[in-house]
């Protein structure tokens, strides 16, 4: 379990990170992509960036091909704007947990339409 302190570098950095990529990369292979965590180990060597990318599997490899191929850029601009000790290295990994999330809404809204179908036959 992270500390209160560990949390709020993480987020920082999660905000951080997302306004670089936003404003200053300029790569065509990142798309439209979304920092979901960040999750920063507590030496502040290594740092896992979660990303959700809008698009099917090629465009999520190709943004995360982008952004690893970035990550010198996106450190250096952590050091500027982070007063931390160490600034970490990044590694980018693409977040299932919201696929999962979007998957399972459809799935309870297709099941609830069905169920409304069925009870509509039944009167």
């Amino acid at each position: 379990m992270p500390t209160e302190r560990m949390r709020r570098v993480n987020e920082l950095m999660r905000e951080v990170i997302g306004g670089a990529i936003a404003t200053e990369l300029k790569d065509p292979r990142i798309g439209f992509v979304t920092v979901t965590a960040v999750e920063t180990s507590p030496d502040l060597r290594t740092a896992k960036v979660f990303v959700s990318v809008l698009g099917d599997a090629t465009a999520r490899r190709d943004s995360l091909d982008g952004l690893s191929s970035a990550h010198g850029l996106l450190q250096g601009t952590i050091a500027a704007q982070m007063r931390i000790k160490r600034t970490p290295t990044l590694s980018f990994h693409y977040d299932e947990q919201h696929a999962r999330a979007a998957r399972v809404s459809q799935l309870l809204q297709s099941e609830q339409a069905e169920q409304g179908e069925v009870s509509c036959d039944d009167d």
